[in-house]
């Protein structure tokens, strides 16, 4: 997943329904997500994030050449502030999805689910922290809420596995979130120079494992190379489609649907993956749905009063 950056505002200008078919497809993709890293769960964690990169790269120049994006990414290419800030979100955007990755194809579904139930919080907290931007009493409510669920997982879990899991899910991205807004440069184009930036650290990843005793998970068996390959589509059109919506909807009901993606994935641990949701993870479900919804309420409330 990925925040938008400016650029990638909504306009006042366009239907919200214009928007809510490519925002329900990108978050019906991430939250399926599961069922596709699954079927790739032979390869290495390591090694699939750097596959994922060398094979989003591609997409991503496709996709920018398509938009007629070029003009933008090259700017964001010769300004010095943006390449530094882009270099750290790559780096967290690298982090994020190898801790992503490595928790489905180790049976932590239900900490991923967690992790992003709990971004938009800590982005709410994270703009307080660092922009000094102000709370409200229900923000600090749904904040509150969310903080005793993680003390609850830290005390009532058999290891700390879970809530490790969690709270890197939700701070790198929420920290990436956070750095992605500083820059003036779209969702797309700001990836494209992530990937291309993590490329020679991607490259060398693949290359060490094509090396390595086990060999390359790449080029041996023609399906699971496919499925290698498609980790460049299941990363880039969602993005796509997500930039897409952010241009066309309010953003507030954009935040609404955010939620999907993670509820699909703990329903996808509970019915399909039969993860068991032990007391602890029960209860801390049930504190993040109270606090997302303290948090939508408060969203709610002032998308009415400013429309009032």
């Amino acid at each position: 997943m990925s925040t938008p950056a400016p650029h990638d505002a909504p306009q006042a200008s366009g239907p919200v329904a214009s928007g809510l078919a490519p925002a329900l497809g990108a978050y019906i993709i991430w939250g399926f997500l599961p069922l596709y890293l699954m079927l790739v769960r032979s390869v290495p964690p390591f090694e699939f994030v750097g596959w994922r990169i060398i094979w989003t790269l591609p997409l991503c120049l496709l996709i920018v050449a398509y938009r007629r994006q070029f003009p933008e990414l090259l700017a964001a290419l010769k300004t010095p502030r943006s390449l530094l800030a882009l270099l750290a979100s790559s780096v967290l955007i690298g982090i994020n999805w190898f801790v992503y990755i490595w928790a489905i194809m180790a049976g932590e579904v239900f900490a991923t689910s967690i992790g992003y139930y709990l971004n938009p919080l800590l982005n709410v907290l994270l703009g307080t922290v660092v922009l000094g931007e102000k709370l409200s009493k229900r923000q600090w409510l749904a904040v509150a809420i969310a903080g005793v669920a993680v003390a609850l997982l830290a005390t009532g879990a058999e290891t700390l596995t879970s809530l490790w899991i969690s709270l890197s899910l939700g701070f790198s991205f929420g920290v990436y979130g956070l750095v992605r807004k500083q820059v003036a440069v779209g969702s797309l184009p700001g990836l494209t120079i992530e990937s291309a930036i993590l490329l020679p650290v991607a490259g060398s990843i693949a290359a060490w494992y094509a090396m390595s005793p086990q060999g390359s998970a790449f080029g041996h068996d023609a399906w699971m190379s496919l499925l290698i390959v498609f980790s460049g589509v299941v990363t880039a059109v969602p993005l796509l489609m997500f930039a897409i919506a952010a241009r066309r909807m309010d953003y507030s009901t954009l935040g609404f649907i955010q939620y999907l993606s993670p509820t699909i994935v703990f329903f996808l641990g509970l019915f399909v993956f039969h993860q068991p949701l032990a007391p602890a993870k029960l209860a801390c479900f049930v504190l993040i749905w109270i606090a997302v919804a303290v948090f939508v309420w408060d969203l709610w409330a002032k998308k009415r009063g400013s429309a009032s």
